[in-house]
């Protein structure tokens, strides 16, 4: 059996299309993606899933579709549901095959979704939680994507939020808003320090974490999957002209190495911003061993990890790297297997 296991958040739509043995097992997994800015381009997301699937795969052969997703809080919806039944009903209108959605306490059918549309907004995390407790029963991870982070405790197997919606667990420590790429570096820095001296910040949308992270060399080319604040390239130096301006500069004013401090003293403290998060979970839940997954998994989710002293594990240990950085994709294909097979 063939099942595709979609991702669809607000600006990525992730992919994991799994084999299925007889008896269950894993037999090959492939991945894919696509920058799809729900915001202004959802209108595209049913032609964005065929092609996805097209590229690796052939559609005859796909059994079923799952569908996680995030894309819901985006502002071209008015209301999170009005997001969860416009995304649910261009999915249904995609595919003439078996369609399954992750939900917060259970996987839905489209029908069920148009009763409590609810039930599956910001769920993908679910779909995380299914894979990572075959790794480890009794763990905290941590999967860092694009734009937020998941903090999420597992116990016995089974995952154990204390929050359930986005709104909850940003009050729980298990979401924190950050994340390696899309994220105005304003949102959490309120100075710099460069050179013996203290900077505040401008607050405007002048650079984002992928700039931090291009310059420091811990992302590809590739992986700089959403546009630039400026519409610029993504060249280093573009970047680099970029963090320049957060502190009202440019590269006349800072040089290279200047550039290169201010990316370090970044990627400090949106590692502390995260380690905020996790020491509140793993304290409550008395927790010490972390699964780190997610784009920015290695990047972030670890360096925090080690801020905490606690013990860490990889995703990536047992998945490849790009399956670990659509890890909720292939959860909500896990799931969406045992939905249809009432494993």
């Amino acid at each position: 059996m063939k099942i595709a296991g979609f991702d669809i958040g607000g600006a990525n739509t992730d992919l994991a299309v799994i084999d299925f043995s007889e008896n269950g097992k894993i037999e090959n997994i492939s991945v894919n993606f696509e920058y799809l800015p729900m915001w202004s381009d959802n209108h595209r997301l049913g032609n964005v899933l065929l092609n996805l699937i097209k590229e690796n795969n052939d559609l005859d052969d796909i059994d079923g579709v799952g569908i996680s997703m995030t894309g819901e809080l985006v502002d071209a919806y008015t209301k999170k549901e009005e997001g969860v039944l416009d995304i649910s009903k261009k999915v249904i209108a995609t595919f003439n095959i078996p369609v399954g959605f992750v939900g917060l306490d259970k996987f839905l059918t489209y029908n069920e979704v148009l009763i409590n549309p609810s039930k599956i907004a910001a769920a993908n995390w679910i779909a995380t939680s299914a894979i990572i407790s075959e790794i480890d029963e009794n763990c905290i991870f941590i999967d860092t994507g694009s734009t937020t982070t998941d903090i999420i405790p597992i116990k016995n197997g089974k995952e154990c939020s204390k929050g359930r919606s986005d709104f909850e667990r940003l009050s729980t420590g298990e979401l924190v808003y950050t994340g390696i790429l899309r994220t105005n570096l304003s949102s959490f820095l309120r100075k710099v320090e460069l050179n013996g001296k203290e900077y505040t910040v401008a607050s405007e949308l002048f650079a984002t974490t992928a700039d931090i992270y291009n310059v420091l060399g811990k992302i590809y080319k590739e992986d700089y999957s959403c546009s630039t604040s400026d519409g610029a390239g993504k060249s280093k130096m573009e970047s680099m002209i970029r963090i320049s301006r957060v502190l009202c500069g440019d590269m006349d004013i800072l040089s290279k190495e200047d550039i290169l401090a201010i990316s370090k003293f970044t990627h400090e403290k949106q590692t502390e911003q995260i380690a905020e998060g996790l020491k509140k979970v793993s304290k409550r839940e008395n927790i010490d061993k972390v699964v780190t997954t997610g784009l920015g998994g290695e990047i972030l989710g670890k360096e925090a990890t080690k801020l905490l002293n606690l013990h860490h594990i990889s995703m990536s240990d047992f998945y490849t790297k790009e399956e670990s950085v659509v890890a909720p994709a292939i959860g909500t294909a896990v799931l969406m297997y045992k939905h249809l097979t009432n494993y």
